[in-house]
């Protein structure tokens, strides 16, 4: 049995979601500066958020394929803790980005059939953390957040030597499954704990975070 999985709450909009993820034993919280997201905070709003994150918690900045722009503005701003890459960067870009910043790295590789596990492989080799997530369906407006989740068989006997988390449609009922099955330590939610698109629900973080410490 998994015990104590370290959660990321992803996509807090406020302090009040903030408070409830911290009470429910967050390891981690993320802000998400995707504007297509319904998730979406400025660099002024994450910027006085961040104040309100006890010490301890890992503060994560979603971008998806962000110009340097763009993160010399955030870094300069937000004191967060680690960058997440949610889009298409490559191995080179997740490297530089490393290396300009020098902050942690986690790199997310969506995941819909056993021919994007190598992908795995070559980001490990230069993040910090892998975020194995569920590949969005064709078309789709975001790049994760979509409350999906993928046959999780396929990750069930792989080990990485770096930490990894586990991502994609999991919520308060299934997380405990999600763990035993797939061997993860950490898990990241964020539709799974929402009322609407958005729209974080103390209970559901609550819950999500009992159910966590299995």
């Amino acid at each position: 049995m998994t015990q104590n999985l370290h959660v990321k709450f992803c996509g807090l909009r406020s302090t009040q979601d903030i408070a409830a993820a911290a009470a429910a034993g967050a390891r981690y919280v993320g802000f998400v500066f995707f504007e297509k997201s319904p998730r979406h905070v400025t660099i002024a709003q994450a910027a006085e958020l961040a104040i309100e994150v006890p010490m301890g918690l890992c503060k994560v900045a979603l971008t998806v394929n962000a110009e340097d722009a763009f993160l010399d503005a955030l870094t300069a701003a937000v004191p967060i803790d680690m960058l997440q890459l949610h889009g298409k960067e490559t191995p080179e870009r997740v490297a530089e980005v490393k290396a300009r910043y020098g902050l942690p790295v986690m790199k997310a590789v969506g995941v819909a059939d056993a021919d994007d596990l190598p992908q795995i492989d070559a980001y490990m080799a230069v993040a910090d953390q892998i975020l194995i997530d569920a590949k969005p369906p064709k078309g789709a407006a975001l790049p994760g957040g979509n409350g999906l989740s993928f046959d999780w068989r396929l990750i069930a006997d792989r080990t990485w030597d770096k930490p990894w988390m586990l991502a994609g449609g999991l919520t308060p009922d299934n997380v405990a499954q999600a763990a035993r099955m797939t061997g993860a330590r950490q898990v990241d939610v964020s539709s799974g704990v929402e009322s609407a698109p958005g729209v974080k629900d103390a209970g559901l973080i609550a819950a999500f975070g009992n159910a966590a410490k299995v």
